[in-house]
Order: C-alpha cells, then sequence, then structure tokens
C-alpha cells in the first residue's frame, strides 16, 4: 500500500469519525498494512463506516494466526478486534479437521486461503453467539466482517484480563470455578450443542471475580465425528490442570464427561 493510498484511507477514516487528523493515526494504518494487507484494511474500514468500530489503538495480544486490537466504539466502550491473518499457509493445514464433518459447513470449504480465513473468522462468531446467547461465560460477540471479529472488551484500558494460568487465588476460589467452568461446558453441550475443542488454563481469562472462555474459532458441533474425542481432550486438560498443577481432589474424566453430556448429576444445580 503506498503513501497516498493510506492517506486516501484515512481522509475517508476523519470524514465517517469526525477525528481531526493525527499522525499517529497513519503509522497505525501503516503497521497495521505490514502484518496484514490492502483488503483487510479496507475491512477496518467497512467497520469504521458501520459504526462498529472508531478507532484502534494498539495491540493487545500476538499469534501466528491472529492479532487482538484494543478498540473503542463510537459511545468510547473498549473493545476488543481480532484480526485473522491471511497468508499463514500452515494455519490452513490445522484449521480444516475443525471444518470438516461440521454441518454447518458441508460443501463450503473454499480453495482460497483469504475466503476460507473469512469462513473460520465467521465460524467463531457463530460459535461465540451461540455460546453467549445460551448462557456460558464469553465475551459478549458484536459483529463479524471477512477476517475481522469484534467482542466485548475483557480488561480494562487496554490491558487484557489475566488468564487461567497466571492467576493466583485461594483454594475455595479455585473450587468454585472449577465447578464454574465444568458447568459452562456443560451448558456448551448440552444447550449450544458445541464443543469447544481446545480448552485449557491458557483460554480462560479471569476478571473481576468471573472466568471467561475464550479463543472458539475450532469448537465444533457435538454432531461432529471428532466431537467426542475433543470434549474428552477439554476434559483431561482441566483435569490436569485443577488436580495436577494445583492439588485439588476434583473427579475424574469419567464422571465430568457423564456430567457434560447430561447423564449424570454432580453439582446442586442442574442443566438441561
Amino acid at each position: 500500500m503506498s503513501s497516498k493510498d493510506i492517506d486516501r484511507y484515512l481522509d475517508f477514516y476523519y470524514r465517517v469519525t469526525g477525528k481531526e487528523r493525527r499522525e499517529v493515526d497513519k503509522d497505525l494504518f501503516e503497521t497495521i498494512e505490514e502484518v496484514f494487507d490492502v483488503a483487510t484494511v479496507k475491512a477496518i474500514l467497512d467497520l469504521v463506516r458501520r459504526g462498529m468500530l472508531y478507532e484502534l489503538k494498539g495491540v493487545v495480544s500476538a499469534g501466528k494466526e491472529a492479532r487482538v486490537y484494543w478498540g473503542v466504539d463510537k459511545e468510547g466502550r473498549d473493545l476488543a478486534v481480532k484480526i485473522y491473518l491471511t497468508t499463514s499457509a500452515e494455519f490452513r493445514k490445522g484449521i480444516l479437521k475443525y471444518i470438516r464433518g461440521d454441518p454447518r459447513f458441508e460443501g463450503k470449504v473454499p480453495s482460497s486461503f483469504r475466503k476460507l480465513i473469512m469462513l473460520w473468522a465467521r465460524k467463531e462468531f457463530r460459535n461465540y453467539k451461540l455460546m453467549y446467547e445460551t448462557g456460558v461465560s464469553v465475551p459478549k460477540p458484536i459483529a463479524q466482517h471477512e477476517n475481522i471479529l469484534i467482542m466485548e472488551f475483557i480488561g480494562e484500558r487496554g490491558r487484557r484480563a489475566p488468564l487461567l494460568k497466571e492467576v493466583v487465588l485461594s483454594e475455595d476460589a479455585y473450587y468454585e470455578l472449577f465447578k464454574g467452568l465444568l458447568l459452562d461446558v456443560r451448558k456448551m453441550y448440552l444447550r449450544a450443542g458445541l464443543v469447544h475443542s481446545d480448552l485449557s488454563e491458557y483460554n480462560v481469562m479471569i476478571w473481576r471475580g468471573r472466568h471467561y472462555i475464550i479463543d472458539v474459532s475450532q469448537s465444533v458441533k457435538r454432531t461432529h465425528p471428532n466431537a467426542m474425542d475433543f470434549l474428552k481432550r477439554d476434559l483431561r486438560n482441566i483435569h490436569r490442570y485443577f488436580r495436577d498443577e494445583l492439588g485439588l481432589e476434583v473427579p475424574s474424566v469419567e464422571v465430568m464427561f457423564k456430567y457434560v453430556i447430561g447423564h449424570e448429576e454432580m453439582f446442586s444445580n442442574p442443566i438441561n
């Protein structure tokens, strides 16, 4: 993208937002273009035009597949803006197993990598929406456009909430967290009809006494041919962390599995 192109996009950005021109905005757009591509910058501006996004303030976290930016809307509310990279061929190999076999995407696996990433972002948005609407503790999904996902920001002033792996709690608090997390896995399965498929202490955030399950792009319908294997892997991860790393007395993976799929009760607040 040339400097002239950036200036043209920024002119549009200022017209839509009513903001005054700032050099930092140009720096940010140049940074985004280095990491992503022209189509992604255009998609960001589409979201600005639609009123879904007012400003991007900087990177919150960066991975091999995506970047999460701190954004704000017109009212000044914080947003998490997740932007998937469209250039990682290795990523393509890793995500196909979560799309193939999902009835929502039968016959819709595109050969174009960019289109595949757009499908992946749409999949994550739908998963978040299903989970949120059925009472699972996840960030509220707000919008999805092309390879960009906008969600409620869990944290404050651009600093994300700590992950479960990063907090230190009392034994009682950990046990309550274990129960709440397992209840959410059950809600996810019985109400939303989904399995997270990559649940661990690295994709659960803790904020103001509450947990939030994140990174749900790989979540599959419970009718997926590998859903049960994915669910058992999630439960083994939970069991390992709370029992082996934290030393809590927790039920076996087998008992947890029966509870999640609705074949056994464990706590005093059963859900169906």
